[in-house]
């Protein structure tokens, strides 16, 4: 595997062609959970690029994400440089007390809070919440292992925070893919905020736009401590254009839903067991994903290792069928090779 700390979060190609060899260009890329294949970019006029964007154009863009995501209009939304930035920022707002996450899961969440000097206990389900907890965090789906946590069950917890006058927030990063598992609708209800990513679904992550969703009082600390034009004008605009067009959002999710079935295909023929997946990545289990990861990258194609769990890979979505193809030409070889 990679030496510690060079391959942390998935797109580590740098780290991987330094290693591995090759340029990037070389390299299938299948270590995130980014959508490969993105959504068309609108045209910009000048403006958005020479000046500062101004609040007509993030009130835009976040009407925008409102009505995409349902929300009500009693939620507070606050537009950020990616969910990231918001995810890093939230524990410095919050007093400090017990945090509780249901783990394993997006590793910046703990980070976040741990840095702010919050306790934090990670849960292996909702029903084991410590009684000390003021704040709990859900990914849902879940990263890495698509585990989905009911939107009957989110509410319970909701109704539990709320009787403790806590907050749960719940990441939506990959909601856009499964949107029958989003609470959004219910941003606004006191004790709840929602993280929403645009760069996954779309494949346009280096736009780096996100958004919290939340009462309007905590949207309103985390929009002061951002500080004015914290999110670009060319993101602002692009995020508006993409955000408002239901036609744009059907074709992503039929796009990715073929992605997801040519990735699934090509797993299950190299016979690897799916530990779970949604319609942006799979994660699968195996004693030798280590060596797999490794014989991988010798191909020029990354995927996802993990240092918690070694016996666990994740794959991103092949583009088409050529890239599929690749894949399960690579896992081919692989095999025969264990099998002389």
């Amino acid at each position: 595997m990679m030496k510690d700390g060079a391959y942390v979060h998935g797109g580590g190609l740098d780290a991987a062609v330094a290693r591995f060899g090759g340029s990037r260009a070389d390299w299938l890329d299948l270590s995130t959970g980014i959508n490969p294949t993105p959504a068309g970019l609108p045209a910009l006029g000048p403006e958005v690029w020479t000046c500062l964007p101004d609040a007509g154009l993030q009130t835009k863009c976040i009407e925008a994400a409102r009505r995409a995501y349902g929300a009500p209009e009693t939620a507070g939304i606050v537009a950020a440089p990616g969910s990231q930035a918001l995810i890093s920022l939230l524990p410095f707002l919050l007093p400090q007390g017990e945090v509780a996450i249901l783990e394993p899961t997006y590793g910046e969440h703990r980070a976040g809070f741990e840095a702010a000097g919050h306790r934090v206990t990670g849960i292996e389900t909702i029903e084991g919440l410590p009684d000390g907890a003021q704040i709990t965090v859900v990914v849902n789906p879940n990263n890495p292992d698509g585990r989905r946590t009911g939107r009957e069950a989110l509410v319970a917890l909701l109704g539990e925070m709320q009787r403790r006058g806590g907050l749960l927030v719940v990441d939506e990063a990959f909601a856009d893919a499964m949107p029958g598992l989003s609470i959004a609708d219910m941003a606004g209800e006191p004790g709840l905020l929602v993280h929403r990513s645009l760069g996954k679904f779309y494949g346009l992550a280096g736009v780096r736009l996100g958004f919290a969703l939340t009462t309007p009082g905590l949207a309103e600390t985390l929009r002061r401590r951002l500080g004015p034009w914290a999110v670009s004008g060319p993101a602002l605009a692009i995020g508006t254009a993409v955000l408002s067009s239901a036609g744009t959002r059907e074709a992503v999710a039929r796009d990715l839903e073929k992605q997801a079935q040519r990735r699934d295909q090509v797993l299950a023929k190299a016979g690897l067991r799916l530990l779970g997946e949604t319609p942006l990545f799979a994660t699968v289990e195996t004693q030798k994903a280590g060596d797999l990861f490794g014989a991988l990258c010798r191909r020029h194609i990354l995927t996802r290792p993990f240092s918690y769990r070694l016996d666990w890979l994740r794959f991103g979505n092949p583009r088409d069928e050529a890239e599929a193809a690749r894949l399960a030409g690579a896992l081919g070889d692989v095999a025969r090779e264990d099998c002389p």
